[in-house]
């Protein structure tokens, strides 16, 4: 009896095995590979970015001077920087087919890290070692800490990968976890953007949280994009599906309202805190967004939930210390005709910084 019962028992457990393999997707070796497929792109994208953007900046500074304001366009310069500005975002936006998001939006530490060895290395001002090391102490930590960060973020990230098929896409959109979270985010925005615009309150958490929960929307449509796109390249054509055009529509509103809010913050606050607070609140709210929309979690042990979320906070310090130690910008009042000002003298004014406004005395 025992004999005979042994092949049938065998012959239940085995699908019982496959199953329990299929939705374990984080232990194929092959994903493991497409997350530092993916990671590599993203971090090359980042740089080659970050250098873009050094160059078109370089080729403003050197025709500041120019009566003509668009002599940028006849710079060799300004056009080289754009080519790497292209290339630098289409190596993230294919990141996003091969690695989970929660993966690929902390990297933009990699844009930060950049910019500041960039600033470092072509500095013009000759300082002492002594001072050179006491000004950019704070850099050179702040960029230790966010390789190292990087590092763990890589290492221990999620490894949850599924194809980006039209079908998936849309059941993921309307699961109650996604559901959920997209009621508290609207609720979120809607209460900030009250604030924002009927009670002034201008402060730089408030716009750039405003900007952190559009951008959570956008790299949550750019995975979809880019995944149904590579999956489309691969065979399977999915650019039928009306979900494509849906996350399409998305992605370009939510990034035009992005910019609005950041060109706004950008006149009332400085560059470095807008670079760090921003950084911050966008990377906590996609990594949420992708949590729940993409389930990048699921099947993750504790130790490496932990040990991404340690490698998230390191990052977080990095980002905060380089964008620390740069100069803030003092602003500049502008000239002041006091003639057009009823019942006062023709005289005109021009402020000096850092002396006292001569109508204060």
């Amino acid at each position: 009896m025992e004999g005979g019962n042994g092949p049938d028992l065998q012959l239940q457990q085995l699908p019982l095995t496959t199953a329990a393999v299929s939705v374990l997707p984080h232990e194929d070796p092959y994903s493991y590979k497409e997350n530092l497929i993916g990671a590599l792109l993203a971090i090359f994208g980042h740089l080659v970015i970050s250098i873009a953007l050094n160059l078109q900046k370089y080729s403003h500074i050197r025709l500041a001077g120019s009566r003509d304001p668009r002599a940028y366009f006849r710079t060799k310069t300004w056009w080289c920087g754009l080519f790497f500005l292209l290339l630098g975002e289409l190596g993230v936006f294919s990141s996003y087919a091969f690695a989970p998001l929660s993966l690929i939006v902390p990297l933009s530490a990699v844009s930060v890290i950049a910019s500041a060895i960039i600033g470092i290395i072509f500095i013009k001002e000759k300082w002492k070692p002594k001072d050179f090391l006491r000004r950019y102490v704070l850099s050179f930590v702040g960029c230790g800490l966010a390789v190292v960060g990087t590092y763990l973020l890589i290492t221990f990230g999620p490894n949850s990968h599924e194809m980006m098929t039209g079908d998936n896409i849309t059941k993921h959109l309307v699961s109650w976890p996604f559901l959920l979270y997209m009621l508290v985010e609207i609720i979120l925005f809607c209460l900030l953007l009250y604030f924002y615009k009927r009670k002034n309150a201008n402060y730089i958490v408030v716009i750039l949280l405003l900007v952190a929960l559009l951008g959570s929307m956008t790299v949550v449509t750019v995975k979809a994009i880019a995944g149904m796109i590579v999956v489309s390249i691969q065979g399977s054509l999915q650019l039928g599906y009306p979900i494509f055009y849906i996350m399409l529509v998305c992605m370009v509103a939510t990034a035009v309202f992005q910019a609005r809010f950041l060109t706004q913050a950008s006149q009332l606050y400085d560059s470095s805190q807008i670079a760090s607070i921003g950084y911050i609140l966008s990377t906590a709210t996609a990594i949420t967004a992708g949590a729940t929309f993409y389930l990048d979690f699921t099947g993750e042990d504790v130790l490496h939930i932990c040990m991404f979320a340690l490698g998230c906070l390191i990052a977080f310090l990095g980002v905060f210390l380089i964008t620390r130690n740069k100069k803030k910008s003092i602003p500049f009042e502008p000239y002041i005709s006091m003639d057009a000002m009823p019942g006062k003298r023709k005289v005109q004014y021009f402020a000096i910084l850092p002396l006292k406004h001569p109508l204060s005395e």
